[in-house]
């Protein structure tokens, strides 16, 4: 493990560069990049020119479907819509390129990413708050990339750039200038394969994103008061990983899924209703889900609409019969640090 610490921005950026130079078939392209508006692209630009780093204007729908023809002719184009919010314009390009290599039995492969950020906790208002995972995966064909640190973003986007098939990656912006180490192992990481970021006895959270390290803060908080919270990161929702969740709540029989998204009919109720569907004879108390409010979050007024620390403790020590724990915990408020 190197001994430094490392943003998500900064190994976003080399792995990037360092997918680019590994095959001259990646093509960057998307919103206000050759500019680095976010700095996921700073440098490449200069290093890759135009005919790879491509500025496409305000244009997701188009931006989306050019990446599909190109993906057709053997280019793997990434595209960066800049913000999740900003997909819905691309919605029926998403689901062409969903169904082609479904509909073509797999001859055809689309090997294209999606990629952009996501998420609130920053203030920045109904434009630029949202966690619209649900939407990709009610598109047959997309597979779902959603990292929680530095390690599973660089091997993630490694294995999304390298796939075959069309990829969105969906990175929290609550998590862009947040630092950790990197593993020697830079390896891609296959998707489907969930991580157990903290192990434990008491209770299994299912997590992701940016709620991974908010359940992370709340777990240590815990553990003085004799709860152990065991945390596991599904890292790709599309495929989902659901046996190691399953093993996990056989152990613990208790369970609790937190997930940014809207409550209703969101990513946390599917991951419930499948734990129900495989491990209900295990539990011993009903499952419980934390999720977005189903309300758009104002400029000032996260704390409202989003899952918070303490609602997320007081759900576990309610899960595991223990009493109430206040936690002092920041979740937002806190603009880019790169």
């Amino acid at each position: 493990m190197s001994g430094k610490k490392y943003t998500m921005l900064e190994v976003v950026n080399a792995t990037l560069k360092e997918e680019m130079r590994r095959d001259d078939k990646v093509i960057y392209m998307g919103e206000c990049i050759a500019g680095s508006a976010v700095g996921w692209a700073s440098g490449v630009y200069e290093e890759f020119g135009a005919n790879r780093v491509i500025e496409t204007g305000l244009v997701e729908n188009t931006m989306v479907a050019a990446g599909i023809g190109m993906a057709e002719r053997g280019y793997r184009p990434i595209i960066d819509p800049m913000m999740a919010d900003f997909l819905t314009p691309a919605y029926a390009a998403m689901t062409v390129a969903g169904r082609n290599r479904l509909m073509h039995g797999g001859k055809m492969q689309i090997p294209m990413v999606i990629f952009t950020t996501m998420g609130g906790y920053l203030g920045l208002g109904p434009e630029h708050s949202g966690t619209p995972e649900t939407m990709v995966m009610h598109m047959p064909g997309l597979k779902l990339a959603v990292p929680s640190c530095v390690n599973d973003a660089r091997g993630l986007l490694k294995s999304a750039i390298r796939d075959n098939n069309p990829v969105v990656y969906f990175l929290h912006r609550r998590l862009i200038g947040d630092k950790g180490f990197l593993s020697e192992d830079d390896s891609p990481i296959p998707f489907g394969v969930a991580d157990i970021k903290r192990e434990g006895t008491d209770i299994t959270v299912v997590a992701t994103g940016f709620q991974v390290s908010l359940c992370l803060s709340v777990a240590e908080k815990l553990a003085p008061h004799g709860i152990s919270v065991e945390v596991i990161d599904p890292r790709t929702l599309v495929p989902l990983d659901i046996d190691t969740v399953i093993k996990s709540v056989k152990k613990t029989n208790r369970a609790l899924v937190v997930d940014e998204d809207f409550i209703t009919c969101g990513p946390g109720a599917e991951i419930a209703m499948q734990i129900m569907e495989h491990a209900f004879d295990w539990l011993d108390e009903p499952i419980k889900r934390i999720g977005g409010k189903g309300v758009v979050p104002a400029t000032s007024a996260d704390r409202f609409a989003l899952p918070q620390p303490q609602e997320i403790a007081d759900a576990i020590t309610s899960l595991v019969g223990a009493e109430r724990v206040s936690v002092d915990i920041a979740s937002g408020a806190r603009l880019f640090n790169y």
